[in-house]
């Protein structure tokens, strides 16, 4: 067995593709073995920042012959069809093979194809492969032919230690690579994997981005303690400067001391996102003044030319960062409120000033439903929510709006829930973001969302299977989220038809863009079936089963999210329960019964049972049983105690069974079988009173 490696080196990848693209070339490698006949034991693939390589281990040294047979036509078929069979084989009529079979005697031609060498396979397999990598973006150059994602310079293909010859884009493959661009000289001629591994690490080159992220991490925590400080988690910082170096050489900077007054988020964004800086922060977790950067060489002094020369590009940066900060304390969130309407929010939907009244006055009346809200306070942190848009440091740093505006409203002597709730207003913005507690904030972060999803769906921009531009996904789930770790009590057909009928307050032309046709009650109902969707899926990743939620939102009406999970929450702890279970069989059995009967009869058997019809004791005790237990749920719903509604329905586990074991549906005489029939439709309505349990599965 033998192996294969394979590098491209070229100009620098950017860092964002480079993992995809290794793993493509492996894969579209791999692919083109198996589909040649050859097996393999393993496959490795490495991403630097100006190569891709890859290692394919056990290959044997020629594909296997084989042997295959193809039965052709009846031996007496006319003489047209057994031309065609033996043109298509590639053989003549003495070489095909008579065979006698159940059916008849029949042609048959066997093929040998001899095995193919290995190298003469990869030398198709290899190009091949190269030129589907599928790039997000690639470009052309003069002099060569094709696309590519940088301009390549060598390629290396050696199979077995021998180089795999072929042609692509104008290279030819060969066993020569380059180390580092600037502390390794001349080429490095490779034998396979291991040597060009080692001959890349004394070439100052480390093949392995996994074994780079661990240089980063383990040396910038050495230098963060050395300074008594912590370096933060930053896993796609992290994976991103891995991809930037080839020799990861991480060192310590100091930011200036005239720059620490400006907010923490606003240094830590722009040494982030423009410099591929680590911030260092000390043990209470407020931002220090030194920095790690990361280094692709080494110098003779240390690298202190190296540390000096990106203090020197941090200031510059960091400058701009003061002065935004500066010049934008010098206007008031509420001076910025008349820009706000030079901000279209949608083409159909109006500008961000409408969208700003809209939200005020919804997270006004949602103060109703939040206990210790205030509706003055929450009305004006929703008026400037939205204002830090249209300051200069967000114009920088699109991701610090909300972060910024806190900053900007405690500086104008806003109120402290006022600056909170401009802050957390887009929260919570997925699964793993904080969602605000605080009765302001939660006002204010729901009517932002609800004015979205109200406005959105009335123009008929709602999510598709694979599309979702605006995030309404992520709105609804929000929404969800702060009424349910809220505990708010609230009607969502409700809200949303009053954030429907706000954009018709706030808009002038909303009756022109509308869905043509479509009652704003239809919108309403839609966008909460939508929300029912969306909370299967956020439930389900809490193992709670979509049908118990569907068996609770079958009943209609039901839109306090809040009082729904209560209900689904006593509907699983029953159904988990031998009463609960054995009564879900029953109730089932009632229901096919009646099911089968009603269909066959033409009748229903909705009203309720005669008594002077019973003929057996049991069939008194079970209407006993449902009228008791009907009464004990219903005063239970009534009070929201579905636990307790739950408990009454196991009343009815005795006298069902023992109806079923002693008593015949369909007997004799028909008018004691439908009132029978009569009783099962009981059975089913007492028990659909509190859920659906026909959406139950299993």
């Amino acid at each position: 067995m033998a192996e294969l490696l394979l590098e491209l080196l070229s100009e620098e990848i950017p860092a964002r593709m480079q993992a995809r693209a290794a793993a493509d070339l492996q894969r579209l490698v791999c692919d083109g073995l198996k589909e040649a006949g050859l097996e393999f034991a393993r496959a490795d693939a490495f991403a630097t920042p100006r190569r891709l390589a890859l290692v394919v281990d056990g290959l044997p040294a020629a594909t296997p012959d084989i042997s295959e047979e193809r039965r052709g036509p009846r031996a007496d078929a006319p003489e047209k069809a057994i031309e065609g069979f033996l043109r298509g084989s590639g053989i003549t009529r003495d070489q095909a093979v008579e065979r006698e079979t159940p059916k008849g005697t029949f042609l048959f031609a066997v093929i040998e194809k001899k095995g193919q060498a290995t190298r003469q396979v990869l030398a198709q397999v290899l190009p091949k492969a190269m030129a589907a990598l599928p790039w997000p973006k690639s470009m052309r150059w003069a002099d060569r032919p094709g696309r590519w994602v940088r301009p390549l310079h060598r390629i290396v293909a050696l199979f077995d230690g021998a180089v795999v010859g072929f042609d692509f884009n104008g290279l030819r493959s060969g066993n020569t690579t380059l180390g580092h661009r600037f502390l390794a000289v001349g080429e490095i001629p490779v034998t396979g994997f291991d040597d060009y591994r080692t001959r890349l690490r004394a070439a100052k080159v480390v093949l392995d981005p996994a074994e780079r992220r661990a240089i980063i991490l383990d040396r910038a925590r050495e230098l963060a303690a050395a300074e008594g400080l912590v370096l933060g988690d930053e896993p796609a910082l992290l994976d991103e400067v891995a991809g930037l170096v080839e020799w990861p050489v991480p060192l310590v900077g100091r930011i200036d001391a005239a720059f620490m007054d400006v907010p923490a988020e606003a240094l830590v964004t722009s040494m982030k996102s423009h410099q591929k800086y680590f911030p260092l922060h000390d043990g209470d977790g407020n931002l220090a003044a030194r920095f790690i950067v990361v280094a692709n060489t080494e110098t003779r002094d240390g690298n202190a030319q190296v540390v000096a020369g990106n203090e020197r590009v941090l200031r510059a940066r960091l400058s701009d960062a003061k002065f935004f900060w500066d010049q934008d304390r010098k206007q008031t969130l509420a001076s910025r409120v008349p820009k706000l309407a030079e901000i279209t929010f949608h083409a159909k939907l109006g500008t961000v000033a409408a969208r700003a009244e809209r939200m005020a006055a919804l997270a006004r009346d949602l103060c109703r439903h939040l206990p210790g809200a205030d509706p003055d306070t929450a009305e004006r942190a929703a008026r400037l929510a939205k204002c830090d848009l249209v300051s200069e440091m967000v114009g920088e740093f699109p991701e610090l709006q909300g972060i910024m505006g806190r900053y900007y409203a405690l500086n104008d002597g806003e109120p402290a829930d006022v600056a909170r709730a401009v802050a957390e207003h887009y929260a919570p913005q997925g699964p793993g973001d904080a969602c605000p507690t605080a009765p302001v904030s939660v006002a204010v972060a729901l009517a932002e969302k609800l004015d979205t999803l109200a406005g959105f769906w009335a123009i008929g921009e709602k999510p598709t299977g694979s599309k979702d531009p605006y995030a309404l996904r992520r709105a609804a789930l929000g929404v969800i989220r702060l009424i349910i770790e809220n505990g708010l009590r609230l009607s969502l057909s409700a809200v949303l038809e009053r954030a429907y009928w706000l954009y018709d307050d706030t808009h002038a032309d909303f009756e022109s863009v509308v869905d043509a046709g479509v009652e704003p009650s239809a919108v309403v109902a839609d966008a909460v079936s939508f929300f029912a969707d969306r909370l299967k899926v956020h439930l389900r990743e809490q193992g709670v089963r979509h049908d118990h939620i569907d068996a609770v939102f079958a009943l209609g009406g039901e839109d306090d999210l809040v009082r729904l999970l209560a209900r689904v929450a006593a509907l699983g702890d029953f159904l988990a329960s031998d009463d609960g279970a054995n009564l879900l069989t029953a109730y089932r059995r009632a229901a096919n019964i009646l099911r089968i009967e009603e269909k066959k009869d033409g009748a229903s058997y909705e009203s309720e049972a005669d008594p002077a019809l019973f003929e057996q004791d049991e069939e008194a005790a079970l209407a006993a049983a449902l009228a008791d237990s009907g009464a004990r749920a219903r005063a239970a719903l009534d009070a929201e105690n579905f636990a307790g509604a739950m408990a009454a329905l196991a009343m009815l586990r005795a006298p069902v069974d023992s109806f079923f074991d002693h008593v015949t549906v369909n007997c004799e005489d028909a008018r004691v079988r439908a009132n029978r029939l009569r009783l099962l439709s009981r059975i089913r309505a007492g028990l659909g009173g509190v859920a659906d349990f026909s959406k139950i599965e299993g």
